[in-house]
């Protein structure tokens, strides 16, 4: 059994996705992204990478059909993998595989791309558990703060597809994304203040962009905000990665669903690419 075989065997936990999420649930409409906040079909695992990664993926990989696409992920500065677990498990529910950079200083892009590159070396090799289970044709990066400037960083790497930059600090240059991005900022955001993150928003217009005010939130997505955000981030990925018409909806079109959505976001913008 390989090192990382072992690993998955002896550190493999199911995770149901659903807890947590369930009160959230009860209230949620048919419109924008709160139908993406629902659990997908998969139970979840997580597992050490490498020393310098942790991965979330679908506990059945092995069995499911089709190859996973791959959401590469940076921490905001201090923070820690585990504090964005909710996301993560969330995310496996619905088929992907999460490779979070076990730092809180993941502003430069690398650890997120090493990630990646590990992923895809595990996909080539006999005997993992990734052999030939990965998509690495759809790779999205996102981040946190100084770990949504880290995806911004990143998503200059022709690897990455589209880039989802969640409150970014200052890292990276917009106008080397070669694909789409999502950019979300916080209405009550102090530490990056929404017009900030706008302006980033509006200085990528080589690519199609997507802005959102997540309404009420604070830096620290606390409450509400939180499940919003594993929403829209699903719902992205789903139309950026997976070709999901609904999930389109969401961020295209005359009325787009998160347009529609003003008790969960307060702003809504799409550059003339998107």
């Amino acid at each position: 059994m390989s090192p990382l075989s072992r690993r998955l065997f002896l550190t493999t936990t199911a995770v149901a996705v659903a807890v947590g999420l369930a009160p959230h649930l009860a209230t949620a409409s048919s419109v924008g992204a709160r139908d993406y906040e629902l659990a997908g079909p998969h139970r979840s695992a997580k597992a050490a990478g490498d020393t310098a990664h942790t991965l979330y993926y679908p506990a059945d990989i092995a069995s499911a059909p089709g190859k996973h696409p791959v959401l590469i992920w940076g921490n905001g500065t201090g923070a820690t993998v585990e504090q964005y677990e909710a996301l993560f498990t969330h995310l496996a529910s619905w088929g992907y595989v999460v490779v979070a950079a076990n730092t809180g200083q993941s502003g430069s892009g690398k650890e997120m791309l090493d990630g990646a590159k590990y992923l895809i070396a595990e996909n080539a090799r006999q005997g993992s558990a990734f052999h030939d289970r990965v998509d690495t044709s759809a790779i999205a990066a996102a981040g946190h703060s100084q770990g949504g400037g880290g995806a911004i960083a990143a998503g200059a790497d022709p690897l990455v597809k589209t880039t989802i930059p969640v409150m970014p600090g200052p890292q990276g240059n917009v106008n080397s994304l070669h694909g789409p991005a999502f950019f979300v900022s916080g209405q009550a955001d102090i530490v990056v203040p929404a017009p900030y993150v706008h302006a980033r928003f509006l200085a990528c217009d080589q690519v199609p962009a997507v802005y959102a005010q997540l309404k009420g939130a604070t830096h620290f997505l606390q409450g509400d905000t939180r499940y919003r955000l594993i929403g829209a981030i699903t719902a992205w990925l789903q139309y950026r990665l997976a070709g999901d018409p609904a999930a389109k909806s969401v961020f295209a079109g005359n009325e787009p669903g998160l347009k529609q959505d003003t008790g969960g976001w307060s702003a809504f913008e799409q550059n003339a690419r998107a």
